[in-house]
């Protein structure tokens, strides 16, 4: 069979048959294990909690409240149908005007209307995916490079990479300063990327962060639009968590330090990657934007589209939905509210149990902190307790490796895609196994302390060392006989 597969193989490119899709990463595999045994409180209360999908459904109440009120939205109602012919015949590929002035508007509406984005701008994709790859066709050649500060997002090694021939290199962050980029750090890549002689065509940064949570403060900002213009490189700004910040002021798009500095770079090296799968909870929907102020990047940007364009019935969904302001103000309110309510929950409880992680108030997910639970301080013993919390605390978190986290012991938790139901039994499951193996701790330890001073009671002409060989050793806890 495999000689087969083999065989069949040679008659396709390298492209369908390399592994660029990046499957083979812990990242999908936490997803195949809960495929393989999902949870359902009835069907299968023990099966695997899904932890590791960054998927926003904390407001389709309000979402679904709209629809049933508005069913002219959609050409498959009868309120709606009138519209049908013109939506289904309309291919060109700008999209439809009033989506693009409805997007535009929402831009700016999630960045608490600091800024203005034009629409004639705004160049559609199919997800945020799609308009990453596009991006990368304009701005690259094959063998290029991007700089990406670590830890950053699995699909990356996906949307940037597999299609393109581009390559991404590390920009090394650490806990040592809360994963903050810094100028050396970035010096420090860029010139190993001249040392090997690959070109460097950009910096791409996600702010709000995936998978930390956190966004980048205005002079950070300004430092890495420094740096890329004196590189005379691009930089892309992937946004497409910016309303999932729980206080809209604290956030500072990179649009908004272009209009405070108009002179602190050329403008054609930025380029914003948006979508609505996050802020609105709509990855179904494939709704991806490419928002670039360099006019070229638009228009090649716009051509390269045709292979991945929103459906017109889409965008006039979308269209309509966008354009009700009073809709749009209280969904971003009510949605940041339920975000930061969820967020504080989790971390709350798993505090409880002194479990940390670090300080964040964006995304939908938090970046908790295990390293204590490792039996040493390698990405093997990682990927080891890694696969206790999937198969014996049955729940899929992301490992920080799967991330090019640079440290091991960090996991992306997702606590925006389950119900309260859900969320109780998978913090119940996390103290659960805590307070159980902290017990057994401390019962060993006690035993051992017992049996140490027995020894020097009963046989104190012996040594003690001499007793306290391996064959004698009290059991280690679950933990680390789980991992050795």
């Amino acid at each position: 069979m495999e000689v087969a597969l083999n065989n069949s193989q040679k008659f396709l490119s390298k492209i369908a048959t390399n592994d660029g899709h990046g499957e083979n990463s812990p990242y999908f595999d936490g997803w195949k294990a809960y495929d393989a045994n999902p949870y359902h409180p009835q069907n299968n209360p023990t099966g695997v909690i899904q932890m590791g999908l960054a998927e926003n459904r904390l407001c389709f109440d309000l979402i679904q409240e709209w629809i049933e009120k508005h069913p002219e939205a959609s050409i498959c109602t009868p309120e709606g149908g009138f519209d049908f012919r013109e939506i289904a015949i309309f291919q060109d590929y700008h999209g439809l005007p009033k989506f693009r002035m409805a997007i535009a508007n929402f831009m700016s509406r999630v960045r608490g209307s600091r800024v203005r984005f034009d629409p004639n701008r705004i160049v559609m994709s199919g997800g945020a995916t799609g308009a990453h790859e596009t991006l990368a066709f304009c701005l690259a050649n094959p063998g290029e490079a991007f700089l990406v500060p670590t830890p950053y997002y699995p699909g990356f090694d996906r949307d940037l990479r597999w299609r393109t021939g581009v390559e991404l290199l590390p920009v090394v962050c650490g806990s040592w300063n809360n994963f903050k980029v810094s100028l050396a750090a970035l010096e420090e890549a860029y010139e190993k990327a001249k040392e090997s002689n690959i070109k460097v065509k950009g910096l791409l940064i996600t702010n709000p962060s995936n998978p930390l949570g956190t966004f980048f403060d205005k002079e950070t900002l300004k430092t890495l639009v420094t740096f890329v213009n004196d590189k005379n490189i691009h930089l892309i700004c992937d946004e497409i968590y910016a309303g999932t910040v729980t206080k809209d002021n604290e956030f500072i798009s990179i649009a908004e330090i272009l209009e405070e500095s108009p002179t602190i770079c050329n403008h054609d090296l930025i380029h914003i990657v948006y979508s609505l799968s996050k802020d609105m909870g709509f990855p179904g929907f494939r709704v991806g934007i490419i928002y670039s102020y360099n006019d070229t990047v638009v228009s090649i940007a716009r051509k390269m589209s045709s292979f991945g364009l929103v459906s017109t019935q889409t965008q006039h969904m979308i269209a309509s939905m966008l354009s009700d302001d009073d809709f749009v103000e209280n969904f971003i309110n009510e949605s940041r509210n339920r975000l930061a309510n969820r967020h504080d929950l989790f971390t709350r409880e798993l505090a409880q149990v002194g479990i940390g992680s670090l300080k964040s108030n964006a995304g939908l997910f938090f970046w908790m902190d295990l390293r204590r639970f490792l039996k040493d301080a390698t990405f093997d013993s990682e990927m080891t307790f890694w696969r206790i919390i999937i198969n014996e605390i049955k729940l899929n978190v992301s490992p920080g490796s799967s991330f090019h986290c640079s440290e091991p012991g960090w996991f992306r938790v997702c606590f925006a895609n389950m119900d309260d139901e859900t969320v109780t039994i998978a913090v119940r499951r996390i103290k659960s196994f805590v307070l159980k193996n902290k017990l057994f701790e401390i019962k060993t330890k006690s035993k051992k302390q017992c049996w140490q001073n027995n020894l020097h009671l009963k046989l104190s002409s012996r040594r003690l060392e001499d007793i306290m060989s391996p064959q004698y050793s009290p059991l280690n806890s679950p933990l680390v006989r789980a991992q050795t």
